[in-house]
C-alpha cells in the first residue's frame, strides 16, 4: 500500500506484564497487515521487536520498539513496550505519546494483579485502552473469571466485546457481542462467520447485556432503549464504543492467540473503528490543532551504531518536514521505524510517530516546535521514577576512567530511569536504576556500545562516627628540631559531643595571645583533617572542638606546627570520648496491595526497620502505604525482595533522613570487616 491512499493515522502502544506475549502480538499485527512476509520468534531472536542484543540475550523487551504498517487505508504505528516492571519508565514515556493502548494479558486470574500499576497510569493520564486476553489456547481460567478479576484492578468499567467459542479447552472462535455474529478462527485470513452455537446463546445474551448496560451508564438514550426493551442498532452501539473509549470511560475486552494470529484482525478492525483519531487525542490534551506552529514531543532517544542519535517523536500538531529546524536544531533525517529497520520519509503529519536523526541537545520528553524562542508551555512528561537499586562500578581498565562520564551521559539520554553519581563519602561511581536486571542491561550496553567493561560491587555504606562523652582538656604538643628553625606548636582542646545532626563546630577561647591569632586557622585545619577519618576509620560528625589554651615559640612556631599539634591532641582526645559508629537511616514509603500489607511489615522488621504506621495509599484502590525508618545498609536488595513478596507490583520511595548509632554487636562486625578490607558487610 502506498502513502497516498492513507486516509487516517493511529498510534497504539502495546503494553502488559512480562511474558504476556506483547512482542508476539506485534509480530502478528505486522504479518497480518503485510508489513512482514514471515513471522519471527522471540526464542530465536528474530522478531521485529526485541531487536537489540540485550533483549535477545534475555528474550524480553528492555526498551520500546516502534513499527509502522498500513491496513485498510489506515497507517498504524505500534510501539511495543517492555513488560518487566524494571523498564516501566520506557512504557510510561511511550504511553504519553500514543493515542491508545492495547493491554495484553494472560487468561490467568492469579496474574491479573500485575496489571494494577499499568491500569493506574493509563487511567491517571486518561489514555484510552483495550484489553487483549492472549494465549487463550493455554487458558488456566475461564474468560469470564479473568474478566471479573480484571474489573477488580481497573478503575474504569471493563466491557466484553467478544465471547469465546471453545472446543473442549481449545479456542476455535468467538461471538462478536456488537453484531451477535459468531466466527471461527481461520489461520491466514479473516475469521469465518458461523451460526451462534445453541449451547452458548444464553451466555452470549448475558455478556451482551452486560456490555450494553455499561455503555448505557454514559448514554441516556441507550439507557431508555434498554428500559423499554428496544434493541439498539449496531451503528449506535459502535458510536457509543467509539465515544466512550475515546474519552477513557470504558475498557473494551478482546481475546485471541497472537501466536496463531487468532483474534488479531478483529482487534485491528476495532482499533480503526473505535480507537480515537489523533485530533481527538490532541483535543483531550488541550492542544489547539488549527493555530500556531507544528508541535511534537520526544518519547524515546536511541544511540545507534549506524545512524548515531535518533529521537522518536510523536507529532501532535501540523506537519514536520525533512531539514526543518525544531527548537533551533536542524533535522538530520526523518524515518518510519520497523524495529531497527528505517524507511526515509519527507514529512510527518498529526498523529505520526517517526524518528528524527542527529537532534543534538534534544532529550526524551522535550517539546519540539519550529519557534526559535522559548515555548509558552511544555507538553507534560511522565513522572521520573525514583531509583531503587544501585551498584558501584569501576572500569576494568584504568585507562578507561576518562571515558565513563561521556558514556553514562549517553546512556541516561536513552534511558531516563537511570542515574549516576560520584559519591563524595565513599568516592565510588554509583549507578542507580530500577532493579538488578535494569542495571545488568545497562552494564551490557556499556560493554557492547562503548567498549567499557565494568567491575561491580555493592556500594559501600557511608558510615560516620561520633563521640558519646566529652574530653574537657586534651593536650597536643608538636616539637621538631632539624637544624636551623624548628617546629613548635602547643595546644589544649576541649572536645564534646553535639546533638545529632548538628555537624561540626570549632571555637577558640584564647586570651592573652597564648596562641597568636595567625596560628588559630592552623589549629582548626588540623582538627578538620583529623575528623576526616576518626579512630574507627570513618568521618566524625556532631562534635564541638574548642581551643582553650596553648603556647608558642617566637621563632619556631608556625601555622603548620599548630596544625600538627591539633592533630596530636585530637588523636589522644577522641580515644577518650567513647567513639561510636553511625549509620544513615532512610525514611521509606513502601506501597503494595492491601493483601500484602503484613508481608511489607515483616520485610521491614526483618531488616532492622522501625515501622511508623500504615495507611491507605491515596487514589489507589485496595493498596496500602507503610511508613518506616530503614537503615541504608539494609536497602540494597530491598526492591528485589519486595517484588518477590508482592507479585512484582510493590514499590517504594525513600530519602535520607538522619544518622543513628549502630547496635554494638553489629559495630564489632562492621569494624572487623573494614579492617579486613570489606566495607560492605552488614
Amino acid at each position: 500500500m502506498t502513502e497516498n491512499v492513507v486516509s487516517d493515522v493511529r498510534n497504539v502502544a502495546i503494553v502488559g506484564p512480562y511474558l504476556s506475549g506483547k512482542t508476539t502480538l506485534l509480530e502478528s499485527l505486522l504479518f497480518v497487515t503485510g508489513a512482514i512476509s514471515r513471522k519471527g520468534n522471540v526464542k530465536e531472536g528474530t522478531t521485529v521487536g526485541d531487536s537489540s542484543a540485550e533483549a535477545r540475550d534475555r528474550q524480553m523487551s528492555v526498551e520500546i520498539s516502534a513499527a509502522s504498517t498500513e491496513y485498510k487505508n489506515v497507517r498504524f504505528t505500534f510501539v511495543d513496550c517492555p513488560g518487566s516492571i524494571e523498564f516501566i519508565q520506557e512504557t510510561y514515556n511511550a504511553l504519553k505519546g500514543t493515542g491508545a493502548a492495547v493491554v495484553v494479558c494472560e487468561p490467568e486470574v492469579s496474574r491479573v494483579l500485575t496489571l494494577a500499576p499499568l491500569f493506574k497510569f493509563l487511567d491517571d493520564w486518561e489514555i484510552p485502552h483495550i484489553v487483549f486476553v492472549n494465549k487463550m489456547d493455554r487458558a488456566k481460567d475461564s474468560f469470564m473469571d479473568v474478566l471479573h478479576a480484571l474489573k477488580a484492578v481497573s478503575t474504569r468499567p471493563l466491557v466484553p466485546h467478544q465471547y469465546p467459542i471453545l472446543k473442549g479447552s481449545d479456542p476455535v472462535g468467538f461471538i462478536d457481542l456488537v453484531t451477535e455474529q459468531a466466527y471461527h478462527y481461520h489461520g491466514g485470513s479473516d475469521p469465518d462467520p458461523v451460526p451462534i452455537p445453541e449451547e452458548l446463546k444464553q451466555q452470549e445474551h448475558e455478556a451482551r447485556q452486560e456490555m450494553l448496560e455499561e455503555l448505557a451508564n454514559f448514554d441516556d438514550r441507550l439507557l431508555e432503549e434498554l428500559l423499554e426493551e428496544i434493541e439498539p442498532s449496531q451503528d449506535e452501539i459502535v458510536a457509543d464504543l467509539k465515544m466512550e473509549l475515546g474519552a477513557d470511560l470504558i475498557v473494551p475486552v478482546f481475546m485471541g492467540v497472537a501466536d496463531s494470529d487468532y483474534g488479531v484482525r478483529p482487534l485491528l478492525d476495532a482499533l480503526i473503528r473505535e480507537a480515537p483519531e489523533p485530533t481527538t487525542t490532541a483535543d483531550r490534551r488541550g492542544i489547539p490543532l488549527h493555530s500556531g506552529e507544528p508541535l511534537a514531543q520526544v518519547i524515546k532517544t536511541y544511540y545507534t551504531p549506524q545512524g548515531g542519535k535518533m529521537s522518536l517523536v510523536r507529532v501532535w500538531k501540523g506537519e514536520i518536514t525533512d531539514n526543518m529546524s525544531l527548537n533551533g536544531v536542524r533535522i538530520g533525517g526523518m524515518y518510519r521505524m520497523k524495529g531497527q529497520q528505517t524507511e526515509t520519509i519527507q514529512k510527518a503529519v498529526e498523529g505520526d510517530i517517526v524518528a528524527l536523526s542527529r537532534m543534538e541537545g534534544i532529550q526524551t520528553g522535550d517539546t519540539l516546535t519550529t519557534g526559535e524562542g522559548k515555548l509558552k508551555s511544555e507538553l507534560p512528561k511522565a513522572e521520573q521514577l525514583p531509583p531503587v537499586f544501585a551498584l558501584a562500578i569501576a572500569p576494568e581498565r584504568r585507562s578507561d576512567e576518562v571515558k565513563i562520564s561521556a558514556a553514562l551521559t549517553k546512556l541516561l539520554e536513552e534511558d531516563p530511569a537511570l542515574a549516576w553519581e560520584q559519591n563524595p563519602d565513599t568516592h565510588e561511581i554509583i549507578l542507580w536504576g530500577q532493579g538488578e536486571i535494569h542495571i545488568k542491561v545497562t552494564l551490557d550496553r556499556l560493554r557492547r556500545k562503548y567498549n567499557l567493561p565494568m567491575i561491580t560491587q555493592v556500594p559501600h555504606v557511608p558510615y560516620k562516627e561520633t563521640i558519646r562523652k566529652a574530653a574537657p582538656r586534651v593536650h597536643g604538643r608538636y616539637k621538631h628540631q632539624s637544624g636551623g628553625h624548628g617546629q613548635f606548636g602547643d595546644v589544649y582542646l576541649e572536645i564534646k559531643p553535639m546533638p545529632r545532626g548538628e555537624g561540626y563546630h570549632f571555637n577558640d577561647k584564647i586570651v592573652g595571645g597564648v596562641v597568636p591569632k595567625q596560628y588559630i586557622p592552623g589549629v582548626e585545619m588540623g582538627v578538620r583533617e583529623f575528623l576526616n577519618q576518626g579512630p574507627l576509620g570513618f568521618p566524625v560528625v556532631d562534635i564541638a572542638v574548642t581551643l582553650t589554651d596553648g603556647s608558642y615559640h617566637s621563632v619556631d612556631s608556625s601555622e603548620q606546627s599548630f596544625k600538627q599539634a591539633a592533630r596530636l591532641a585530637m588523636q589522644e582526645g577522641l580515644a577518650q570520648c567513647e567513639p561510636t559508629l553511625l549509620e544513615p537511616i532512610a525514611s521509606v514509603e513502601i506501597c503494595a496491595p492491601t493483601d500484602f500489607t503484613s508481608n511489607m511489615m515483616q520485610l521491614i522488621s526483618g531488616r532492622r526497620g522501625q515501622i511508623l504506621g500504615y495507611e491507605p495509599l491515596e487514589n489507589w484502590k485496595s493498596w496500602d502505604k507503610v511508613l518506616a525508618y530503614l537503615p541504608q545498609a539494609e536497602m540494597q536488595d530491598l526492591i528485589v525482595e519486595l517484588r518477590s513478596l508482592t507479585m512484582g507490583v510493590g514499590f517504594f520511595r525513600w530519602k535520607y533522613d538522619h544518622l543513628q548509632e549502630v547496635p554494638d554487636k553489629l559495630t564489632d562486625r562492621l569494624l572487623a570487616a573494614a579492617a579486613n578490607g570489606n566495607g560492605n558487610s552488614k
